[in-house]
């Protein structure tokens, strides 16, 4: 299930207008390009901003996300027509072989049980070719980014065209181990609506995503600092070979 974030039609039609800024994603739109990939399945595609970016590119593009809400904001956007959308989670993808798979955003910290975690990036290596990758970024655990998500730090007002004036912000409201909780409030001005969105999202180190990856069958490459946010967050990039991944020596973040 997805969170109300995602799955409440008036809070995903807020998704977008509130975090308009997703320069976080031309680090990815240049992988796509160092990969040389023509195909891509973007797991977790929300509202499908990049899933957009790559096929008006010319890119085969299939957009995967399980929140039916999300996925109707992007099927409405210009250009929806040249992405294929496909309602629901990883281990229910029809057969697909694609150059590469992607998971942005917050997407790869969701999955907060091992087990859920473990046939998720299963399922996504079957639906890659062999030799074909997977991208996905995670934040750095030490460095703690979840000591920033206050309500001060957070608030923001906008006026949303069609909806009027709505104040959001977001806290944190539960840390234990590597799972971090924090809520989302939104307050609608027209109405007076008051809604919330409860998360949790696992934090893991590089080595327990390494080691995940690698019993998957996946053999990780490269890990990167996002661009955007040097230190604070890592890319992983993994490639599907043909038989099962091997464990190596740790690559330095580059």
């Amino acid at each position: 299930m997805a969170d109300d974030i995602f799955e409440v039609p008036r809070l995903a039609q807020l998704y977008d207008p509130l975090d308009p800024d997703r320069g976080d994603l031309d680090v990815y739109v240049a992988l796509v390009d160092e990969l040389g990939a023509r195909s891509v399945l973007d797991v977790g595609c929300g509202t499908g901003t990049f899933a957009l970016m790559l096929a008006q590119r010319g890119l085969d593009v299939v957009g995967l996300d399980p929140a039916r809400a999300s996925l109707d904001v992007a099927r409405a956007k210009p250009g929806a027509d040249a992405v294929r959308w496909l309602e629901g989670d990883a281990t229910a993808l029809p057969p697909l072989q694609v150059d590469l798979a992607t998971m942005t955003g917050n997407v790869a910290q969701v999955f907060v049980t091992d087990e859920d975690w473990a046939r998720t990036v299963t399922a996504v290596r079957e639906a890659l070719r062999p030799g074909g990758h997977l991208v996905l970024e995670t934040r750095v655990p030490e460095r703690e980014a979840w000591r920033g998500w206050t309500r001060e730090a957070t608030h923001r007002v906008a006026d949303v065209a069609g909806v009027g004036r709505v104040e959001a912000w977001g806290e944190v409201t539960d840390v234990v181990g590597e799972l971090v909780t924090f809520r989302w409030t939104w307050v609608f001005e027209s109405d007076g609506a008051v809604l919330t969105s409860d998360s949790t999202l696992r934090f893991r180190d590089r080595a327990a995503v390494e080691g995940s990856l690698t019993e998957a069958g996946f053999e990780v490459v490269d890990v990167r600092e996002a661009p955007d946010r040097p230190g604070m967050e890592m890319v992983f990039v993994a490639s599907r070979g043909a038989g099962r991944g091997r464990s190596r020596a740790p690559l330095p973040i580059s």
